[in-house]
């Protein structure tokens, strides 16, 4: 039994720390080489879903006095590093709040102040459109309009080709078809 035992030693450091063979072809040995790595990382797998096991509190008993320190040391740390992260995170997102309450302050005090402003009567403003007693209300919009909506600058609605004098004769003479006919004829 012992000669087989060290055959069979011989044969896995060949394996494992010697070249391939000289009668063993490229592709056997890539064939070896993938199936040991497999078998490596199989191995791997099955360590690493043990300890997931283990510290979520399942298959326990077969673990010594010693493992079960080890398990515990790595919880705690584990757990000091989540708390280190959640702290930092809520931590950032105070800074972040108060931020964002500065600048609202700040956005809510301008505005404030521009109804402030709009608000107080202005009795130097001279309207170049005020005709007879009559001015457009071009103030109050722009007053209204600060802030998020910005009205265009233009002038007030041009009425062409109706004048008020034109507008007085077809209202006396009435719907009719002649006076329908004499505007175009006339």
């Amino acid at each position: 039994m012992c000669c087989s035992m060290l055959k069979t030693l011989e044969r896995y450091q060949k394996c494992s720390y010697g070249g391939p063979e000289p009668n063993v072809s490229a592709r056997e040995a890539q064939e070896h080489s993938s199936h040991q790595e497999y078998l490596r990382l199989k191995g791997k797998v099955e360590s690493l879903q043990r300890t997931q096991r283990n510290l979520l509190g399942e298959d326990l008993g077969p673990l010594s006095g010693k493992e079960l320190e080890t398990l515990e040391r790595q919880l705690d740390s584990s757990l000091r590093q989540i708390r280190s992260t959640r702290t930092q995170y809520m931590l950032d997102q105070l800074t972040d709040l108060q931020r964002r309450e500065q600048m609202l302050s700040e956005a809510n005090k301008n505005l404030r102040r521009r109804l402030e402003e709009g608000t107080q009567p202005n009795h130097h403003h001279w309207d170049p459109n005020m005709h007879n007693g009559v001015t457009f209300a071009r103030q109050q919009a722009q007053a209204q309009g600060e802030g998020f909506f910005h009205p265009l600058e233009c002038e007030p609605t041009l009425q062409i080709g109706s004048y008020q004098n034109e507008q007085i004769s077809v209202a006396t003479a009435g719907p009719s078809m002649n006076n329908y006919m004499q505007g175009w004829l006339g």
